[in-house]
């Protein structure tokens, strides 16, 4: 057996291994709304775009697309984190409990705004549509103590029986550095990976037991204030100083069309192409979709490479879909064989 063929072959049985995973997700919900339209004319009123109104989808994003993604992989998920009650709190219920997704650790409360962010889209008849703009809808505040506390109640309670905690922190307060120490504290977390998927304030994730982090590129040089650019020995340099500064076992930088690099304590960096044709359709959600698969992989027992490749597997299927997407076991079983 060739080492492609042993390689292959560790992926494929990692994947059959995930429908006897637990993972809970503690993190920031979002509703992704797509409203489409087929543009009809430019407006007397102003130079913008007049459009006739032909759907409108909301489906999960941000942790709660991670969330989706673990469900579609065959993972058991358990979401902990807070939604409004309002139409896009609601339809993300709905919509959870549709694909029989535990409901139980998701606060629906009534001074609380649902995270939303709305894509309008626009298009002739029998082409495809770009997105034109996005507005996002965000709470007035941010959860309060006690609502906090009662995050933190659901998230340990959860975490007895789950093989990893995914951590998605959007900056909306669902997901803090304080309550992940806090949950360290209690003893919840034990043995557990911790996986984070954090945009503004990864560092101050240092000290909280994070076994692997997934940030792109963007947001390592943001974390460590250096412009990283096409200089692969600032990125090498970046990699091993954020594995460090956080303490954490793994790492991967995701790079957009230039694939990812994984990086894994005393060991070489590896880089690892993109997976399917430079040509994407649409990269909204993609990074969910790679914390999700990434941890799957390491809870069912997965090195960090291993575990890396099977992500820019996932990566690179979901980004040829439109919209928030996610990948089926399926379809990345077939992708590492095809591969």
């Amino acid at each position: 057996m060739t080492k492609t063929d042993s390689r292959t072959t560790r992926m494929l049985r990692i994947i059959d291994r995930f429908p006897r995973l637990t993972v809970t997700v503690l993190g920031d919900m979002v509703a992704d709304e797509f409203v489409y339209g087929e543009i009809a004319r430019v407006s007397r009123e102003a130079p913008v775009l007049i459009l006739k109104h032909r759907d409108r989808s909301v489906v999960p994003g941000g942790a709660a697309n991670a969330v989706n993604n673990l469900a579609d992989l065959g993972v058991t998920v358990l979401p902990v984190g807070i939604v409004g009650d309002d139409e896009p709190g609601r339809m993300l219920l709905q919509y959870f409990r549709h694909k029989r997704v535990q409901v139980d650790g998701l606060q629906k409360l009534r001074s609380y705004r649902t995270v939303t962010k709305t894509r309008i889209l626009a298009g002739h008849t029998h082409s495809a549509q770009q997105q034109v703009v996005r507005v996002d809808t965000e709470p007035e505040a941010e959860p309060r103590p006690r609502q906090v506390r009662d995050l933190i109640t659901e998230a340990a309670g959860f975490l007895k029986t789950s093989d990893a905690l995914l951590v998605a922190d959007y900056g909306y307060g669902a997901a803090t550095p304080e309550m992940l120490k806090a949950l360290r504290g209690s003893g919840a977390l034990n043995a557990t990976v911790v996986t984070l998927d954090s945009r503004y304030r990864i560092l101050e994730y240092a000290g909280c037991g994070i076994t692997a982090a997934t940030p792109n590129e963007a947001e390592v040089e943001d974390a460590l204030g250096e412009r990283i650019g096409d200089d692969p020995d600032r990125l090498i340099s970046a990699g091993d100083m954020l594995i460090e500064a956080l303490g954490a076992e793994a790492l991967i930088i995701t790079r957009g069309r230039d694939g990812m690099v994984a990086f894994q304590k005393k060991q070489e960096p590896v880089e690892i192409a993109i997976h399917g044709p430079d040509e994407v359709a649409d990269v909204t959600g993609a990074g969910d979709t790679v914390i999700a698969t990434f941890t799957a992989a390491l809870a069912a027992g997965a090195d960090a490479e291993t575990a890396a490749r099977l992500a820019n597997f996932a990566g690179g299927i979901v980004v040829m879909k439109r919209g928030t997407a996610t990948v089926s076991a399926e379809e990345l079983r077939n992708a590492v064989r095809s591969a």
